[in-house]
């Protein structure tokens, strides 16, 4: 017969549970676990300053394919589409259009792969910092078993990361790093701005290949014709898989965020123990506290007046 699989978790209780009521017993490590509120301060106290970067083989090469594919996709759109084209306008309009779109979708890439997603101090589960958050009786803190540190509600440990990550939703090898409470705005601006890329991309090489079609291929692109047509057959691939992917990223991740339970909640199938907020709300929370054009900048930090000020210590 298995012996039944035990659930291990370090729990730290609030000193003098058991001489409490001079019994000795430790009745009141039997209550029911409290919640504690801490302020956000004090768990970002300790976090390390400077640039977030994860020193992980897979995300940095997965990072540098991403800019390499845009990059390709801007060669190929530049000179096989718009510069051999004799529309003057048309070139001008389209290639300002593609040059912003692959600019703010690189901007969200690198604002997403280098903020701190919301990692939790390393190693702040000490013996010295419990007793200075002056836990009551019955009271109880959990800290990860992995990275040593205060386990705040709703935060998880990232394997690659190595760290406990606040609200994170999953980690992302593309961008190099978990999508968390600090960083999804540009995660979000990231697969939507690569996904209207896209979208762009491919009706240009539609037109592109009917231009050529009614007129002579050589005089359609700088290339010769088998060139061409390889060029645009492989940007046409990469502009439809890159709109599939990045469209049902982008529609999971605001289906998430007006959800208010991150892709690992929903995966684990936690029971909710947060107050339930409006859709609106909850994007206000990621975005900025008030509507306006910074929401879609990779420039713009969130307003903190959106953000939840407190979080509790528990798993």
């Amino acid at each position: 017969m298995k012996s039944p699989v035990r659930r291990c978790r370090d729990v730290e209780h609030g000193r003098g549970q058991s001489s409490s009521n001079g019994t000795g017993h430790g009745t009141d490590l039997l209550q029911s676990e409290q919640r504690i509120p801490i302020s956000k301060d004090v768990i970002t106290a300790y976090s390390a300053p400077g640039m977030w970067f994860i020193k992980d083989a897979c995300g940095i090469v997965g990072a540098i394919i991403t800019w390499l594919l845009v990059f390709y996709a801007e060669f190929v759109v530049l000179f096989v589409m718009l510069l051999p084209a004799r529309n003057l306008t048309y070139s001008i309009v389209n290639g300002l259009l593609f040059n912003s779109l692959a600019f703010l979708a690189l901007a969200s890439h690198v604002r997403a792969m280098c903020t701190d997603p919301g990692a939790v101090p390393k190693g702040n589960a000490t013996k010295e910092y419990i007793e200075s958050l002056q836990l009551k009786p019955g009271q109880v803190v959990y800290k990860c078993p992995k990275c040593c540190s205060i386990k705040p509600d709703r935060a998880h440990h990232c394997s690659v990361c190595k760290r406990c990550v606040r609200k994170m939703d999953h980690h992302c090898p593309w961008v190099n790093n978990c999508v968390g409470e600090n960083n999804q705005k540009y995660f979000v601006l990231f697969t939507m701005y690569i996904a209207l890329i896209s979208l762009h991309t491919l009706i240009m090489v539609v037109f592109h290949f009917l231009y050529c079609f009614e007129d002579d291929w050589s005089k359609c692109s700088s290339f010769s014709p088998p060139a061409t047509v390889i060029l645009l057959i492989l940007l046409c691939f990469e502009g439809l898989l890159f709109l599939i992917f990045t469209s049902v990223m982008f529609g999971t991740q605001v289906h998430s965020i007006c959800t208010d339970e991150t892709g690992i909640e929903q995966l684990k199938k936690e029971e909710r123990r947060w107050a339930k907020k409006t859709k609106w709300m909850n994007l206000r929370v990621v975005f900025g506290h008030h509507f306006s054009l910074l929401w879609f900048s990779p420039f713009s930090r969130p307003d903190p007046g959106g953000k939840a000020e407190t979080y509790q210590y528990v798993v």
